[in-house]
């Protein structure tokens, strides 16, 4: 079969999405791989998640509950298909191969040595029956080394590598990051080995194994504190919200709430100085430069702080930006998700039922969408095993036999109210 520019099959392409015509296997579950097909699914992929007879786990991860699934997982799931395979049963075994047959990535996040179990190993196994296969697999600490038999998970890593040490104040001590940072950042650096091994087809026509895990993730996600370290042999402490190599860089009180301001060269310093009325900080030798700045951080501060609070905090940003200084109010979640740019810049996305972030990265001629809410459990089964060649006995014998089950193992019969507020 012959491939179009970007590795797909001339007969998969179509105007729908950038990656219209990718069939994507989604064994994941959680954070890292979901997030990663999802995006893959914003942008045209067919992506068909397939769980473990239990569910993903992250449909319990509540409250709050929207339907029958956790908002948890309603965030890392839309524009899927759904199906349930017991991959520990032969015959679920045999489903997963039949959907192989056509598919270009099959995503997973078992730990190492899984896949190997149940005679699904890429290299052994996959890669020899389906060469075209782009195998993406995601671990905690990487499939070789000391620790490659770990599990992995997310303010683990961040204490592991360090992120929490540099994260907090000296009254707070170290603290995880508010996000799942290292799962989310993994399930990007996916995306991208991804669409690198999918444009690397398009030349040799053979598919590879992509890996990512979240030790090495974490390590990368450092910067500029290894950087730092490398040079000048200080190990990085505790920064609160100042920046190490810039200053001003931090979060300073207004009149009437906290502002952050970032000041990241001499020119923006004096225009800085200009909004607050202290010009004469511009030729002050402590504050010439940002390097005498930064040293000089906690003299810089106790100079600029009493004029600050003297300046309304909107009053103070709008005026600092005005003046091409970079500057915000401390806003909350839901401040941020209601804000007239969110909306115009169509970060907030609605379907009957779901309600959603929008998808950050625009295409002009191929834009993403979001075309689907997060499905049901197995919600599709019937679907996708017909596109697998199984006619309606022997769908119904794979479910009969738990090798397909359409009713999630874990589920709890306990009526579970959806999240009114959400989608008022």
């Amino acid at each position: 079969m012959t491939e179009a520019p970007g590795g797909l099959p001339n007969n998969r392409r179509a105007a729908r999405g950038a990656l219209h015509g990718l069939k994507v296997l989604d064994l994941s579950r959680v954070l890292a791989g979901p997030f990663a097909a999802q995006i893959l699914a914003d942008h045209g992929a067919d992506v068909t998640k397939i769980e473990p007879p239990q569910g993903d786990e992250t449909r319990e991860l509540g409250p709050p509950f929207v339907g029958d699934s956790a908002a948890y997982f309603q965030g890392l799931n839309r524009n899927k298909r759904a199906i349930s395979l017991d991959l520990s049963h032969p015959d679920g075994r045999q489903v997963l191969l039949r959907l192989l047959a056509d598919a270009d990535v099959l995503l997973e996040n078992f730990l190492p040595g899984t896949m190997k179990k149940w005679s699904l190993d890429y290299t052994d196994i996959l890669q020899k029956r389906f060469p075209r296969l782009i195998y993406c697999s995601i671990s905690g600490f990487g499939d070789q080394g000391p620790l490659s038999s770990m599990p992995g998970y997310d303010a683990v890593l961040q204490a592991f590598c360090g992120l929490m040490s540099i994260n907090g104040h000296r009254e707070s001590g170290p603290t995880r990051i508010g996000i799942p940072i290292v799962d989310t950042a993994v399930g990007l650096s996916s995306v991208i080995g991804i669409l690198l091994a999918v444009a690397e087809r398009a030349r040799s026509g053979m598919g590879q194994h992509v890996g990512t895990s979240l030790f090495e993730t974490a390590l990368s996600l450092l910067h500029p504190h290894p950087a730092n370290w490398f040079a000048s042999g200080n190990t990085p402490g505790l920064t609160g919200n100042a920046h190490p190599n810039i200053s001003p860089y931090d979060t300073f009180a207004a009149a009437n709430g906290d502002v952050f301001i970032a000041v990241v060269n001499d020119g923006q310093f004096k225009r800085f100085c200009d909004v607050i009325r202290r010009v004469e900080l511009v030729a002050d030798p402590r504050f010439s430069s940002n390097g005498s700045r930064v040293g000089n951080r906690n003299a810089l501060r106790t100079e600029i702080e009493p004029a600050l609070r003297e300046i309304d905090a909107t009053e103070l940003c709008r005026r600092l930006t005005d003046a091409g200084v970079s500057a915000s109010r401390i806003n909350s979640v839901a401040d941020a998700l209601q804000h007239s740019h969110t909306l115009a810049r169509e970060m907030v996305v609605e379907l009957a039922g779901y309600k959603g972030v929008g998808i950050p990265v625009k295409l002009s001629r191929t834009p993403g969408s979001v075309r689907k809410a997060p499905p049901c459990f197995a919600a599709d089964t019937e679907s996708v095993l017909r596109e697998a060649g199984y006619d309606a006995d022997a769908t119904d014998a794979l479910v009969a036999s738990g090798a397909a089950p359409k009713k999630n193992a874990k589920r709890r019969d306990v009526p579970r109210r959806t999240n009114l507020h959400t989608y008022r």
